[in-house]
């Protein structure tokens, strides 16, 4: 799957919920994991973070929102339920995102909301835990990015299986621009050059 992602966490509450999200993001394949004005103890989160997220995926710590530094091109999208927010299966994931989750009694703070360029919802009658909503979202995440066999229209699995990826030829952006070097030298040129390289003349004589 093209791309990449990462997931993140701003202040804490339930420690044990965090180890959760970033056992999620390991399992998903997250490229990197983040904390924002939290002071997280990766040793107490063990108890749900089994298999030592922060010691196989790049673990980064955030002072505040406006410490967050993110990959250049990297869309930061909030996880929240604000009125306004987009609903999770109508939102497109950016091809390189960074997700963020408030702490389950504040949520996302004005100034980090303020940092994302996307803030998407789960569409639920009320607010689920941290660590579930966060593979939610990564699971959303990869079954609309990754490529899969269709659904079919009745009940059950695929009645086909999916085609194998086929890579096209080589795309020029300015095509007649490119014509030029495609071209071959032309034959006058080509014959008086050689003819320099062998006598070693600056012009060749009728």
């Amino acid at each position: 799957m093209r791309g990449y992602f990462g997931i993140g966490v701003e202040g804490i509450s339930k420690v044990y919920n965090v180890g959760s999200v970033f056992r999620s993001a390991h399992a998903f394949g997250a490229s990197f994991v983040f904390t924002v004005a939290a002071q997280y103890d990766a040793r107490a989160a063990q108890a749900t973070d089994t298999s030592d997220s922060v010691g196989q995926v790049p673990f980064y710590a955030f002072p505040d929102a406006a410490g967050l530094i993110l990959p250049t091109g990297c869309r930061l999208v909030g996880i929240e339920l604000f009125e306004d927010s987009i609903d999770l299966p109508s939102f497109q994931h950016p091809l390189r995102a960074a997700y963020v989750l408030g702490a389950e009694r504040h949520g996302l703070s004005s100034a980090m909301a303020a940092r994302c360029d996307y803030i998407v919802k789960i569409p639920t009658r009320f607010s689920l835990n941290l660590g579930l909503a966060g593979a939610l979202v990564m699971y959303d995440r990869l079954i609309s990015r990754g490529r899969w066999a269709p659904r079919p229209v009745t009940e059950g699995g695929p009645r086909d299986e999916m085609a194998p990826h086929v890579h096209g030829g080589p795309t020029f952006r300015r095509h007649q621009a490119m014509e030029a070097h495609r071209a071959p030298p032309p034959l006058a040129e080509l014959a008086e050059t050689e003819q320099v390289e062998r006598t070693g003349r600056g012009s060749p004589k009728a």
